[in-house]
């Protein structure tokens, strides 16, 4: 299949687009710095360049794909202003009704609640402090989230706690919060895996997961 993957050159994003081309996926990356383009892609990437802002750069990163991909996520650094990123998930998600592309996979925490799940000492405990000490990273999470959710697209979010730069481990269990036993910490590796798994997988479409170790 032809993935696009935005925010391709963060740490579970490169991971992400390894994953996809060992499972034998073209990969379309979409990044903002061209200096943190991997070289190891070579030719096997195609890269787009441009701003969460640039509609038509996001245009035509999406055009022709099977699946988009979204590993991005919120700057913590106390000093960003607004909400880049839910306006550029928007762009995304404009992009892929033009170009009829339905499935979407992307991140979150466990702030955000699957449809089906209730709440629980965990996803409030979640909630709560970035809420409380993040405001702005906790909107942008949710803005995106929101904007995924209410759509008509095949999604699915995948969420999770506290990633680690950690090889693959030989666990990971996914689920929901209140029917499924979860963890907190998760190898960056084991993310990505599961991320590139969910392109062909129909599992969960409609539905956020959390995974951990």
């Amino acid at each position: 299949m032809n993935v696009t993957v935005f925010g391709a050159t963060g740490a579970i994003g490169s991971l992400t687009v390894a994953e996809l081309l060992q499972r034998g996926h073209q990969v379309t990356a979409y990044a903002r710095n061209p200096a943190k383009v991997p070289a190891s892609w070579g030719d096997q990437v195609k890269v787009v360049i441009g701003e969460m802002s640039d509609a038509a750069a996001i245009d035509s990163a999406v055009a022709g794909a099977d699946a988009v991909v979204s590993a991005l996520g919120p700057s913590m650094d106390r000093k960003a202003t607004g909400l880049p990123l839910v306006a550029g998930t928007a762009h995304i998600l404009d992009a892929m009704r033009r170009h009829g592309v339905r499935r979407y996979i992307g991140h979150a925490t466990p702030a955000i609640l699957d449809p089906h799940e209730k709440p629980t000492p965990v996803t409030r405990l979640i909630r709560f402090l970035p809420r409380t000490f993040m405001r702005r990273a906790y909107d942008e999470i949710t803005g995106m989230s929101d904007l995924v959710t209410r759509s008509d697209l095949d999604w699915t979010i995948v969420r999770f706690i506290a990633p680690k730069d950690t090889p693959k481990q030989p666990r990971v269990r996914a689920g929901f919060f209140g029917t499924d036993k979860l963890g907190f910490a998760v190898s960056r590796a084991d993310v990505a895996a599961f991320t590139a798994a969910q392109v062909e997988d129909t599992t969960y479409i409609g539905r956020a997961p959390a995974i951990s170790n």
